[in-house]
């Protein structure tokens, strides 16, 4: 986690927000400790849902492992029994969090999966005081998380805009976003009551 409040943060939100919104922050958290379930996620999950399929198989999933390994993005060639293993876990990862659903024993069912718009909010002010500038939010590759293109992110945050959640301005490839909130905790009390 790149900012040591981020458990404080969490913890305070248990009773404040709902068990999607939690689960999906926990989701970001994961996934940026976990390189294999953010690539995983971004390479194949959101590609099938692109593609119009509505399953992911376990073998799927064992296929990405391994060409992941065969490309050197491991620090040491895994053994079969890793990659079984990891391919595991990437599958029980995305029904944990939502994206998928179990409709057979090496089967699952792609979800509708969107982020919602509190996680919206606490995403972008995250990335903001993690010191990312504007333009670099908009960009970011926690947005693709969430089947987030660049425009979808900037329309993501006009919503939050009209919410009165930050101020957003984009003029062709340019944005600029004023900030209403000056801290974290700021941002959770007034998310948190809404």
């Amino acid at each position: 986690m790149r900012d040591p409040q981020v458990a404080a943060r969490l913890k305070s939100l248990v009773d404040r927000f709902t068990t999607a919104e939690l689960n999906q922050l926990l989701f970001i958290y994961t996934t940026r400790a976990n390189l294999v379930l953010a690539d995983f996620v971004r390479e194949v999950y959101w590609a099938r849902y692109a593609a119009g399929r509505n399953d992911l198989q376990l073998e799927d999933a064992r296929i990405f492992v391994a060409n992941s390994v065969r490309e050197g993005k491991t620090q040491k060639p895994w053994s079969e029994t890793t990659i079984k293993r990891i391919s595991s876990y990437l599958m029980g990862c995305c029904a944990d969090y939502g994206l998928l659903t179990t409709t057979g024993r090496n089967q699952r069912s792609i979800s509708v999966y969107r982020i919602l718009p509190k996680v919206a909010a606490y995403l972008a002010y995250d990335l903001k005081f993690s010191g990312l500038g504007d333009n670099q939010i908009v960009s970011s590759s926690d947005w693709d998380l969430f089947g987030l293109e660049r425009s979808d992110v900037r329309d993501q945050l006009k919503r939050l805009s009209l919410q009165g959640l930050l101020i957003f301005q984009a003029a062709s490839d340019v944005v600029h976003i004023g900030w209403t909130y000056k801290s974290m905790e700021e941002l959770i009390d007034v998310i948190a009551q809404s």
